[in-house]
């Protein structure tokens, strides 16, 4: 059985850190109570991806938070990770479903209704939906307004998360949605301190009844 908790969920950018400073960082934001965490790299290579996902791997394990492998579900089953996340651009939903099986957790971007209800139908198990505002990692946004997040959340029966350029102080515009968590690159990755990052936000979200 399938149990995650998408209330902090942290997508990890290795840019410009060595891999040291990165592994720590990713510790750090795992201690200040990130719930799901995500590694997404676009440019390393299969064998270096493996090899650093094995390594963030065994970190995840030691708190108990699941690791999702973005896009590549190769990747995800060399290091038998807990999921995958496909976005738009990504393997289908059903395939990702097909390879790795009914017991890993499959995650997809929604930016339409049509598009979160599709991700439904073909077995996705939560919904990374926006971008809310502009993000500064290199993945190409459109961003997606906090009525069409809504509309999602009430269309489907999964949990959708929030995400892009989301902040401890900027997530108020979420209030009254019925998001199962934010999703957040920047706000942790860059914090000076990544573990009071984490708790700061979560404590936001909790005070503001997102989480």
């Amino acid at each position: 059985m399938k149990h995650f908790d998408p209330s902090l969920y942290f997508v990890t950018d290795s840019t410009n850190y060595t891999e040291e400073e990165f592994l720590f960082r990713v510790e750090q934001a795992l201690q200040g109570g990130v719930t799901l965490l995500q590694l997404r790299e676009k440019e390393k290579s299969t064998r270096e991806y493996i090899e650093l996902a094995e390594k963030v791997h065994a970190i995840a394990k030691r708190y108990g938070v699941p690791l999702i492998i973005d896009d590549r579900v190769d990747v995800a089953l060399a290091i038998d990770a807990e999921g995958v996340h496909v976005g738009a651009s990504d393997m289908p939903v059903s395939t990702a479903r097909k390879l790795m099986g009914n017991d890993k957790i499959v995650g997809a971007t929604a930016k339409t209704v049509p598009w979160a209800t599709e991700a439904w139908q073909q077995g996705a198990d939560y919904l990374g939906v926006g971008a809310i505002f502009p993000t500064t990692t290199k993945v190409k946004t459109i961003l997606t307004s906090t009525d069409t997040l809504r509309d999602i959340c009430n269309a489907v029966p999964l949990p959708a998360n929030a995400i892009g350029g989301l902040n401890k102080d900027n997530i108020d515009v979420l209030k009254g949605i019925p998001i199962a968590g934010i999703c957040v690159v920047s706000a942790i990755m860059k914090a000076e301190d990544p573990k009071t990052a984490a708790e700061q936000l979560k404590a936001r979200a909790h005070e503001l009844a997102l989480i």
